[in-house]
């Protein structure tokens, strides 16, 4: 045995040995001369592996370069591309080009890997230092430069916003309006006339749905016809403009372009808790027609607000509720990648806003300058920064600014009697203790923490730390008493206890963090960049710490458990284990337990038991000396100041009475960090490279680093995007208002004004439309009145069939093209003609009724009714993995990215599901039941069916077709002419035809 160990000890030396005498040649190859041998094995090995699967996508014989690399040169692969230098001579496993083509990083070439004696000669040429023949060397590999100047220039969407004059018409008394000039000059143009405008009976029916989203009732029809007055269009308008089922039918609208869902998709659809908050909140928003600019600051920046917009009736605070949109994104609840996971929810949230807001595709640049737009990777990553400065919190925004007008009152009392009561133990001659400070490297140490990194969801922790000696109150067995700290910490004061967070209901949460009473009662530490693995908390009290590693919040899978860690009362110590994450930013997040206090003090990594035996001898000797400062600080008290302890008591226990302890909660953002992003080489989060400082975007407001007062800068992005001198934010917006009125958009293409989108069909009245659209205050409702109210608008949908041949697409706008109606339109009609339309708004999600089809992982664990408890579409639950098969079929968007147009499909399913989905044949027969309790006779039935379907009465023709139908069908059927199923049928039959489903 020993014969043989000796014998395996030699030869593993002997390797060794061989392993750094080639190492030492290898090395000594790199800057020398290829010798020709090393020649010879290039042109016969390696030369040609490059020119047969390399050279089409990256040489100077390739039609586009692909990432920025040349590999027909030596130089070429040392400059390398996008991703950096390609080959690193000598260093096999640290050069890129050998990762792609063993498939560790980037597959190349994409067609299929190599040969392994192919990757293996490649390997050898590297590692003997890449020898090239000397001819060879030079040559140009530099890349194209983004030009973001020419290309600015270049496209119309990035030009300022112009006052164009209003064009001469030979037709005079065509326009209703100014914008109306603009379509008939280009008509007029082309030698085309606008066709005749829409019936009264129909152009009321096209403003219900366009407007509140819901069929005109016989009565209303009956009262705007028999209205002869000269404004009687002008106030049907203003009605519906005012009626509250506005917010409803453009709420949902704005929920498309957000990417609306109230769960998160992926493997198990854990719930987006209270996003129903923030569907709320747009419906109100648009009801009360506040302002685009303000909608756009409350979105970006709601939570930053100085003064934010509060609900009229209750106070509360809306504007908060408006950056719930940041968070309505899918999210994976137990990524291994953790941070490419944060990158590609960045990635989405980016998408959302500038898409939304901008109507440019800003994350096109997340691995390259975009390729057609002004638009580059420092654009994206720039943006990146803002949302890498900012957190994600449940905000108890009901009471949040009641309680932050109280917190305010009670930490002014605090340092007032605080410093009164020092200087009555001072002239006493009792001096607090001076505590000479312990210098320990720290990554958060609240004795020096101050300004806006004294983070906190909530005020229960104070406006600053409390530090050595100072007095503060507790709640003991006893009841409450004063303290005095012996230790530099964040204290949570016992005054606010008893707080109450109402969340949504009636879904499984899985997160494990909702377990932990959070909301309003954290605190938060700064980032920090984790570099060993174990961390280390001073703390006393109970509660919850919670490491929050790249913004992930969903834990609730086998991974990421080691993120979430109690805190008991035994304990000076709590030790996270976090080497999973070493390298990724992280920050801590401390929750007292309920009716408990929780002390924190220090955050130190990779402590050693030196290090905290010396905190915790220089804290002992610390409490000692304020023990002793206590009890002399008592003694007078008890002597010199007991009737101003007892005033201060008193005072707090009456703020205590005016704290508002019970909120809804909703998602929201809050500042963490300020910190900007690192640019992402190729996009991919594994690797890094420089910092870019946060900005709007290059081709606006050009690249120095914005101005930023404190914290994140949302508050100054919102301010470039409302920006007068910003020619996107206006253009877009009255451009959807537009499509959403007429069908499509002036440019049609309404989430892309970039270089691949359709260009504006009338540019001038575009601008004129952002020009008034500004000019009004960004006030949506006024857009949308001027736009109902003109001649274009009431334009017939039948055209001329002249016009048709000289312009088949409608692009100059001669007639108003028919619009099917959404699958929420349909779907909330059904209900009103049954009568079961219920109108009560805002509140928690109806649950989705599940078929025996909507099966899988996540599915809910109760199927709503099937009529969803008749409330309107907009309120039925929006599942991600589980959506209505009846609002797909008709085009609801899955949601994902911004849809602000959807698509309009024709096909066979749509006709299936209005004949068989159950959900329609209960109303049709709910309806027909309806209408013959109501009506006796046929006819007058059948006229009450037609004018609620339709808005007008049957022509004479419809009338005796159907009476016919009731009359054959009964005596097939040996059923009386009243019989329900019968006219059921009629209603069905109605609910099929083109005219219900299609606005004319």
């Amino acid at each position: 045995m020993n014969r043989f160990v000796i014998f395996l000890c030699l030869a593993l030396a002997s390797v060794l040995l061989t392993m750094s005498a080639d190492a030492t040649m290898a090395s000594d190859t790199v800057g020398a001369e290829p010798t020709a041998e090393q020649l010879e094995f290039f042109e016969k090995e390696i030369r040609p592996v490059l020119v047969e699967a390399c050279y089409s996508c990256h040489s100077g014989e390739s039609e586009k370069l692909q990432a920025g690399l040349f590999v027909d040169s030596r130089e070429a692969l040392l400059h390398g591309g996008d991703s950096g230098e390609a080959i690193i001579p000598g260093d096999v496993d640290g050069s890129l080009f050998i990762e792609a083509v063993r498939y560790e990083s980037y597959e190349m070439p994409p067609a299929g890997m190599l040969p392994p004696e192919q990757i293996a000669a490649l390997e050898r040429w590297v590692e003997m230092g890449a020898p090239w023949p000397a001819e060879e060397a030079g040559g140009d590999f530099t890349r194209p430069t983004f030009d973001i100047e020419s290309r600015r220039n270049e496209h119309w969407v990035w030009q300022p916003i112009e006052s164009p004059k209003i064009p001469d018409v030979a037709d005079t008394q065509w326009p209703h309006d100014e914008l109306d000039r603009f379509i008939l000059a280009r008509l007029e143009a082309q030698n085309l006339k606008p066709t005749g405008d829409a019936g009264r009976a129909e152009l009321m029916r096209r403003l219900y749905f366009d407007l509140i989203g819901l069929p005109p009732t016989p009565e209303q029809t009956a009262n705007f016809l028999s209205d002869t007055s000269p404004n009687a269009l002008e106030n049907l308008v203003d009605q519906l403009l005012d009626s509250p089922q506005f917010g409803e039918r453009w709420g949902r609208h704005w929920l498309d372009l957000v990417r609306y869902a109230e769960s998160r998709g992926h493997e198990f659809d854990d719930d987006t808790r209270n996003a129903f908050q923030y569907r709320d909140y747009i419906i109100r928003a648009l009801n009360e027609d506040v302002p685009y600019d303000q909608l756009v600051r409350e979105h970006l920046a709601g939570d930053l607000l100085a003064n934010p917009r509060l609900n009229p009736e209750t106070g509360y605070n809306e504007s908060i509720l408006g950056t719930g949109f940041w968070f309505l994104g899918e999210w994976v609840h137990s990524p291994v990648d953790i941070r490419k996971d944060e990158a590609d929810r960045f990635d989405n949230m980016i998408d959302v806003m500038s898409k939304t807001f901008l109507g440019v595709t800003v994350a096109c640049a997340r691995c390259h300058d975009h390729k057609f737009d002004a638009i580059s990777t420092a654009d994206y990553y720039s943006l990146s920064g803002f949302l890498q400065s900012s957190d994600f919190r449940e905000v108890r925004f009901e009471s949040l600014e009641h309680n932050r007008r109280v917190a305010q009152q009670i930490n002014a009392l605090d340092e007032s009697y605080r410093h009164e009561l020092e200087g009555v133990l001072q002239n006493n001659g009792l001096t607090r203790p001076t505590i000479a400070p312990l210098s320990v490297p720290s990554l958060v140490d609240y004795g020096s923490l101050a300004g806006d990194q004294y983070m906190q969801d909530g005020f229960i922790f104070g406006n600053r730390p409390t530090a050595i000696g100072d007095a503060y109150w507790t709640l003991g067995e006893e009841g409450k008493s004063l303290a005095f700290s012996t230790e530099n910490a964040a204290i949570n004061d016992p005054i606010w206890n008893g707080l109450e967070s109402i969340t949504e209901q009636g879904i499984g949460h899985r997160n494990r963090l909702y377990q932990i009473p959070r909301s309003g009662r954290t605190l938060r530490t700064p980032t920090f960049l984790l570099e060993n693995g174990d961390v280390s908390i001073r703390v006393r009290g109970e509660g919850h710490v919670v490491a929050c590693v790249d913004s992930h919040r969903l834990i609730a899978g086998p991974l990421h458990g080691e993120t979430i860690k109690p805190i008991k009362g035994n304990s000076d110590w709590v030790t996270m284990r976090l080497d999973r994450y070493i390298g990724h930013r992280i920050h801590l997040e401390f929750t007292p337990a309920e009716d408990k206090q929780l002390a924190v003090s220090l955050v130190l990594q990779g402590t050693d038991r030196d290090t905290t035996k010396s905190i915790d001898e220089h804290t002992a000797n610390a409490a000692a000396a304020i023990a002793d400062y206590e009890n002399a600080a008592n003694e007078l008290i008890n002597r010199e100041a007991a009737d101003l302890v007892e005033s201060w008591k008193r005072e707090r226990s009456a703020l205590q009475g005016q704290i508002m302890r019970r909120s809804h909660l909703a998602m929201a953002m809050m500042d963490g960090t300020s910190e900007d992003d690192h640019v992402l080489i190729r996009g991919n989060s594994s690797k890094p490279g420089d910092l870019e400082p946060r900005h709007f975007l290059t081709a606006l407001s050009g690249n120095e680093p914005m101005k930023i007062r404190e914290g994140s800068g949302r508050l100054e992005l919102a301010e470039h995007i409302n920006a007068p001198d910003n020619p996107l934010t206006s253009r877009v917006a009255v451009n959807r208002i537009w499509h959403y009125l007429m069908g499509r958009g002036i440019v049609p293409t309404v989430d892309d004004f970039g270089v691949l989108g359709q260009l504006p069909t009338h540019p001038e009245l575009l601008d004129y439309l952002a020009k008034d659209f500004d000019a009004n205050g960004r006030s949506i409702k006024k857009t949308i009145r001027k736009i109902v109210l003109s001649r274009t608008y009431q334009l017939s949908s039948q055209p001329d069939a002249e016009a048709i041949q000289t312009d088949p697409k409608n692009m100059f706008w001669h007639h108003r093209p028919p619009k099917r109606l959404e699958g929420e339109a349909i779907r909330d009609a059904l209900l009103t003609l049954s009568g079961r339309l219920d109108p009560t708004m805002f509140g928690e999600p109806i649950p989705i009724h599940l078929t025996p089809f909507m099966d899988g992982r996540g599915r809910p664990r109760k199927s709503g009714p099937l009529d969803g408890e008749g409330r309107r579409s907009i309120y039925t639950a929006v599942r991600r993995n589980f959506l209505s098969p009846f609002m797909l079929t008709f085009d609801t968007p899955a949601p994902f990215s911004t849809m602000g147009r959807r698509n309009v499909s024709n096909v066979p399913a749509q006709a299936l599901i209005l004949m068989n989905d159950p959900f329609v044949v209960e109303q049709t027969k709910t309806w027909a039941t309806r209408t013959i309790e109501q009506y006796a006779d046929a006819e007058s039935r059948l006229k009450r069916m037609y004018e609620m379907a339709f808005a007008r009465t049957p022509t004479d023709q419809e009338t005796t077709i159907t009476l016919a139908f009731i009359n054959s069908e009964s005596k097939a059927r040996d059923v009386s002419p009243d019989d329900v199923d019968l006219w059921a049928d009629v209603a069905h039959a109605l609910v099929n035809t083109k005219e219900f489903i299609f606005l004319p």
